[in-house]
């Protein structure tokens, strides 16, 4: 199986695939906002939520309240024609720059994107997952998870992938092993992972790696 970097978003944008999932957000799911950049008023409706979202009266530390700014920001963009026509739409004290990071973090993976709205990837290390290439996103942000980076980590990392260094070097020059990954397993499978590995003089990860492999293929 090979995983398509970049967005995954198959729905249109602005729909709140996410914010939506009660398994995610639970009863606010149902406070979930769909922006339609194709309809006027949800346009208008989205350059104000924006405009809230970029003066500091809604958004503050709430996850999905932020997730919520990112999609206006993107549906804005989508239907105003650019960036500039968006942040114009939005008012004063709304930048450029603003809508195009909020915006972007809308269109990180959906794998990524639910994380954020857990609460397990801060919104603003979003927006410097969001910065890297497409296919370094996916590293990068399970190595937020894994590693338990904080914002300036992930800021200083994606700073380095963008000046030009492969994402798993930029991540070692942080003293952070690429997909390494604590997992709890029952213990039959414990005990026969360490026996087979020990047998044919493997590393338990290579054994895991080869399981893996067939499961995804098979999917």
């Amino acid at each position: 199986m090979t995983t398509e970097y970049g967005s995954d978003r198959e729905t249109p944008v602005g729909t709140p695939v996410v914010r939506a999932d009660p398994e995610i957000t639970g009863e606010r799911a149902e406070e979930a906002v769909d922006f339609d950049p194709d309809d006027p008023d949800s346009v208008a409706e989205a350059a104000e939520v924006v405009h809230d979202f970029a003066t500091g009266a809604v958004g503050g530390n709430d996850h999905v309240l932020m997730l919520r700014g990112a999609a206006a920001c993107a549906a804005l963009v989508r239907g105003r024609g650019s960036y500039k026509a968006a942040a114009e739409a939005a008012g004063d004290g709304v930048t450029v720059s603003f809508i195009r990071k909020w915006a972007r973090v809308h269109d990180l993976p959906q794998s990524i994107r639910r994380h954020v709205a857990r609460g397990h990837i801060a919104p603003t290390a979003a927006k410097h997952i969001a910065r890297v290439p497409a296919e370094d996103r996916y590293l990068l942000a399970w190595a937020s998870l894994d590693a338990e980076l904080t914002v300036r980590d992930i800021r200083s990392i994606a700073s380095t992938i963008n000046d030009g260094v492969d994402t798993e070097t930029a991540l070692r020059d942080h003293d952070i092993t690429p997909g390494e990954l604590t997992v709890t397993l029952p213990t039959e499978e414990y005990i026969e992972l360490r026996h087979r590995a020990s047998m044919d003089n493997r590393p338990p990860g290579d054994i895991v790696a080869d399981a893996l492999a067939a499961y995804f293929d098979n999917e």
